[in-house]
Protein backbone atom coordinates (compact mmCIF):
# COMPACT_ATOMS: atom_id res chain seq x y z
CA UNK A 1 0.00 0.00 0.00
CA UNK A 2 1.07 3.31 -0.35
CA UNK A 3 2.40 5.35 2.33
CA UNK A 4 -0.42 7.80 2.53
CA UNK A 5 -4.08 7.82 1.17
CA UNK A 6 -5.07 10.99 -0.69
CA UNK A 7 -8.17 13.22 -0.52
CA UNK A 8 -10.53 11.18 -2.96
CA UNK A 9 -8.96 7.70 -1.25
CA UNK A 10 -9.93 8.92 1.96
CA UNK A 11 -13.22 10.12 1.24
CA UNK A 12 -14.05 6.53 -0.97
CA UNK A 13 -13.27 4.93 2.06
CA UNK A 14 -15.39 6.77 4.35
CA UNK A 15 -18.32 6.49 1.69
CA UNK A 16 -18.02 2.71 1.75
CA UNK A 17 -17.67 3.12 6.13
CA UNK A 18 -20.87 4.74 6.09
CA UNK A 19 -22.53 2.29 3.48
CA UNK A 20 -21.14 -0.84 5.30
CA UNK A 21 -22.49 0.36 8.36
CA UNK A 22 -25.92 1.28 7.05
CA UNK A 23 -26.09 -2.45 6.02
CA UNK A 24 -24.77 -3.56 9.18
CA UNK A 25 -27.57 -2.07 10.82
CA UNK A 26 -30.01 -3.52 8.33
CA UNK A 27 -28.62 -7.10 8.76
CA UNK A 28 -28.93 -6.99 12.42
CA UNK A 29 -32.05 -5.66 12.95
CA UNK A 30 -33.57 -8.37 9.85
CA UNK A 31 -31.97 -10.98 11.77
CA UNK A 32 -34.01 -10.76 14.70
CA UNK A 33 -37.21 -10.46 12.75
CA UNK A 34 -36.79 -13.07 9.90
CA UNK A 35 -38.34 -16.86 10.76
CA UNK A 36 -37.05 -18.43 8.31
CA UNK A 37 -33.66 -19.72 9.85
CA UNK A 38 -31.80 -20.05 6.63
CA UNK A 39 -32.27 -16.37 5.91
CA UNK A 40 -31.53 -15.78 9.77
CA UNK A 41 -28.18 -17.63 9.62
CA UNK A 42 -27.48 -15.60 6.05
CA UNK A 43 -27.82 -12.76 7.55
CA UNK A 44 -25.99 -13.72 10.63
CA UNK A 45 -23.11 -14.35 8.61
CA UNK A 46 -23.28 -11.15 6.72
CA UNK A 47 -23.30 -9.16 10.05
CA UNK A 48 -20.11 -10.68 11.13
CA UNK A 49 -18.11 -10.47 7.99
CA UNK A 50 -19.33 -6.75 8.19
CA UNK A 51 -18.39 -6.55 11.42
CA UNK A 52 -14.82 -7.35 10.39
CA UNK A 53 -14.96 -5.27 7.18
CA UNK A 54 -15.61 -2.06 9.23
CA UNK A 55 -12.66 -2.64 11.48
CA UNK A 56 -10.65 -2.52 8.27
CA UNK A 57 -11.79 0.26 7.13
CA UNK A 58 -11.39 2.09 10.42
CA UNK A 59 -8.11 1.40 10.99
CA UNK A 60 -7.05 2.06 7.17
CA UNK A 61 -9.05 5.40 8.17
CA UNK A 62 -7.25 6.06 11.24
CA UNK A 63 -3.94 5.74 10.37
CA UNK A 64 -4.63 7.02 6.65
CA UNK A 65 -2.92 4.46 4.81
CA UNK A 66 0.68 4.76 6.95
CA UNK A 67 2.33 1.67 7.29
Amino acid sequence: MMKNLGLHETLEAHEILTFKSLCLTKSSTMSKLVQDTELQNILLKDVSTGTQDIQQLQEILTNRGDQ
